[in-house]
């Protein structure tokens, strides 16, 4: 008999595309993981999963299951919520973001749509994200756009450039702009969650800066805290800004980037979805564009 525990495990790792993802998203072991997945498979009677060492994709048999799986999930958490009518009448959406959006702009656009959505959260990176939400496993994704990226299910929030940031007694603090150049003897702190990480890299070696790197880390906040603490000097988008920190312009980096949502069409076009989701954009895009005002252009 199929359980709950195989669909929230078939549901891991469609949605983590892998085993060990899944396996630490749910807190199992990964043998365990791969038995369950292996239990279903003998209960459903097809594979349900094309293994290779690249990626996990869905068989054709998987692919036809999902939708079933979605469905038993949705109706073990409808179950799970009765009688509490406050949460079981929200739709659920799952909502993916890139690390480095703003704390404080996620936490406005996650507090409008918690109104209208029980609210999931998931980090990645903007292809997985951009996978996710094509393939159905993610309902919406805070990403940056591609140049000239509009359509039905696009939604633009803001742009804005990315700068240098040196602390504020840094020698160059109070420059404006500088030329790469002046650089080269500065120590950098490398932001891994910087989606233009390559982009910048090819910039300051063209220009022959080769620097040594203090520190690479995941968190933004650590990264620019210890900008703030005079450690090294760091790029990033402006709006990322905190005390302690000043943001130089260098002369021909002009990497930019636009944030914006893209949405799971067929998941926003359902009868419980359309409504809450039109009430809930307008809110989202007047915040976005306080958001530049005080962050970017102010």
């Amino acid at each position: 008999m199929i359980k709950r525990a195989h669909i929230r495990q078939f549901l891991a790792v469609v949605d983590a595309g892998s085993f060990t993802r899944a396996a630490q998203h749910i807190r199992v072991t990964q043998p365990a993981l791969s038995t369950g997945i292996a239990d279903l498979e003998r209960l459903v009677g097809a594979p349900l999963f094309i293994r290779n060492r690249r990626q996990i994709r869905l068989t054709e048999a998987g692919g036809r299951f999902l939708p079933i799986a979605r469905d038993l999930e949705r109706g073990f958490r409808a179950a799970d919520t009765f009688g509490r009518a406050e949460e079981s009448d929200r739709p659920a959406l799952k909502l993916g973001t890139i690390r480095s959006v703003p704390g404080e702009f996620l936490q406005a656009v996650a507090a409008l749509l918690a109104r209208d959505f029980a609210i999931e959260i998931v980090e990645n990176g903007e292809s997985d994200l951009r996978a996710g939400v094509h393939g159905g496993r993610l309902h919406i994704a805070l990403v940056p756009l591609r140049p000239g990226e509009r359509g039905p299910h696009v939604v633009p929030l803001y742009d804005e450039p990315l700068v240098m940031f040196v602390a504020a007694d840094h020698v160059l603090a109070g420059r404006g702009e500088v030329g790469p150049e002046e650089l080269a003897p500065e120590t950098m702190i490398a932001r891994r969650a910087c989606e233009l990480l390559d982009a910048t890299s090819r910039f300051f070696t063209r220009h022959r800066v080769r620097p040594r790197f203090a520190l690479r880390s995941d968190s933004d906040e650590r990264c620019l805290r210890m900008v703030a603490a005079g450690v090294g000097i760091t790029t990033a988008p402006v709006s990322l800004a905190i005390e302690g920190i000043v943001p130089l312009r260098v002369g021909g980096y002009d990497l930019r980037r636009e944030l914006g949502l893209l949405i799971h069409p067929t998941w926003r076009a359902q009868a419980d979805v359309a409504p809450r989701l039109a009430h809930a954009l307008p809110a989202i895009e007047r915040a976005a564009t306080d958001w530049r005002a005080a962050k970017v252009d102010g």
